[in-house]
């Protein structure tokens, strides 16, 4: 999960590049990064760290251009360390710079082919550079010294058929404008739309229609499985459908989790298929524990408030807000190390006593990952007087790895897999525990969209859409993802960095 952004104005688009990754920052706070262009030159600034972080004054002043591209970035898999923080740079052909959102699943065979019939150097274990290749070899191929919109166009065709998995990106060609595109099943997200300003129409690409509302700009659509946005330098701007066999198959984890509440995605209302989540939750709770006893409903902030609202207005219970959330503390579901996670839910929620005391208490929350933070914030809620725990859970029971560019781990650290409900129940604490069922997510979120047939719902069901996904690659990635090896990872290159200092 990343946040990618790219902007053709007609001033500088420094600020208003900055201004859109603040806005897509819960996608990711590892690292961020920006590169515009300006007469042909390109001006970088990219590391490890918040948006705020990143980029003071001295970063910015230096950010000139009217067309640039950002990211922010958490790591899939790998290390974080600032070396695979985005954009991403080819030199040839043109000078191509690439922000990219989702993960490849046939890397390994990709980086070989790159190596040995490309003839190109990838110098991190980032599948976004393997990517970047890809597309850099595939527009050298066309031989032009001028590409045009069909030479991009083929080019993004020619990324279709040999890349696998799920991937939004935004690249920049220097001089000449500016790509977006999204893959043939359209598992990541990514949008664009226009501003009219005095100097003429600028447009935006993003991976969320948000960035775009905060920005003025007018959300057009979403690109559709497959297809490709060109906007050139000059603000013209070209579409082209560059899939052979493209099919809707969006990532359902977006509507749970990823996304911020007021973006709309593919056309569903982000918001509006939460609130969905929390009337079918209701209807679950009330079928089959009819003398549910609940006292309160008490979302877990910040992503599941909106359904936990719903299902108490449903079950005609009082909603409440029992923990106070310190906002200055990241997203425990995107830090590196278990260990990290763990040290921050205290410091993260605090329990307002008021709220819990002598009350049979029902915790919702968007999903069940670990549980790593569920079993503390339930321990929490029994501390601050809860006389019994229950707990909600908008999303079915996470069972499986994400291979589309979500950091679901290990599967031997789903918590959830090879465990019955009580299972998890018992070892999170709580006094009973209701999950979503997988029919009644697909229905709230195919409620806002109801041309949209299939969702993409590995983690849940084992099922995964590009079809290449076998025992030998879940093994691989649970190999490259386990926290140990990323904890490793994060401190070894830590060091080097501070080497490098």
């Amino acid at each position: 999960m990343c946040g990618i952004v790219g902007i053709v104005g007609k001033s500088n688009v420094n600020q208003a590049l900055y201004d859109a990754l603040t806005v897509l920052q819960h996608r990711g706070q590892d690292a961020a990064g920006i590169v515009t262009s300006l007469d042909g030159k390109l001006y970088l600034r990219k590391d490890n760290g918040l948006v705020r972080d990143v980029f003071q004054q001295r970063h910015m002043q230096r950010l000139v251009g009217n067309i640039g591209i950002g990211h922010v970035r958490y790591p899939t898999a790998g290390s974080s360390s600032s070396a695979e923080a985005q954009p991403f740079y080819v030199n040839s052909p043109y000078g191509i710079t690439l922000a990219h959102n989702g993960n490849l699943t046939n890397v390994t065979q990709l980086s070989q082919e790159i190596y040995e019939s490309d003839l190109r150097h990838v110098n991190t274990n980032s599948d976004s550079e393997v990517l970047l290749n890809v597309f850099a070899h595939e527009l050298a191929v066309r031989n032009k010294l001028q590409p045009t919109e069909d030479d991009v166009f083929a080019a993004v065709s020619g990324v279709h058929e040999r890349c696998r998995g799920g991937y939004a990106v935004i690249a920049m060609i220097t001089g000449y404008g500016m790509v977006g595109f999204r893959d043939p099943n359209a598992i990541r997200p990514i949008v664009f739309g226009q501003r009219h300003t005095e100097k003429g129409v600028e447009y935006m690409v993003a991976s969320e229609s948000v960035s775009l509302d905060v920005l003025g700009f007018t959300l057009i659509r979403d690109l559709a499985p497959g297809e490709a946005v060109y906007i050139t330098e000059d603000g013209r701007l070209f579409t082209r459908q560059c899939a052979a066999n493209p099919k809707y198959a969006p990532c359902i984890f977006e509507h749970v989790y990823l996304a911020r509440p007021d973006s709309i995605i593919d056309g569903i209302s982000v918001y509006k298929a939460r609130l969905r989540m929390g009337e079918k939750l209701a209807e679950k709770i009330q079928r089959e524990r009819p003398d549910h006893g609940i006292d309160v409903v008490i979302p877990i902030p910040d992503t599941s408030r909106t359904a936990a609202l719903e299902l108490a207005n449903h079950l005609g219970v009082k909603f409440r807000e029992g923990f106070v959330k310190n906002r200055y503390i990241g997203r425990t579901f995107i830090m590196p190390g278990q260990a990290a996670r763990k040290k921050s839910v205290r410091q993260k929620l605090n329990a307002i006593e008021l709220e819990f005391r002598g009350k049979n208490v029902m915790l919702v929350d968007d999903s069940i990952v670990r549980g790593t933070t569920c079993k503390q914030i339930i321990q929490m809620a029994r501390e601050a007087g809860a006389k019994n725990v229950y707990f909600c859970s908008a999303a079915p029971a996470v069972r499986y790895p994400n291979v589309y560019g979500i950091d679901m781990p290990s599967v031997h650290e789903l918590i959830a897999h090879g465990r019955s409900t009580e299972d998890v129940a018992r070892l999170i604490g709580t006094d009973w525990l209701i999950y979503q069922d997988l029919n009644d997510l697909v229905d709230a979120v195919r409620g806002g969209n109801p041309s949209i047939e299939n969702f993409d719902c590995a983690v849940f069901d084992g099922q995964y859409i590009t079809g290449d996904v076998d025992e030998a690659y879940l093994l691989n990635i649970e190999q490259a993802r386990n926290d140990a090896a990323k904890t490793t990872a994060h401190t070894v290159n830590a060091i080097i960095d501070l080497y490098n200092d």
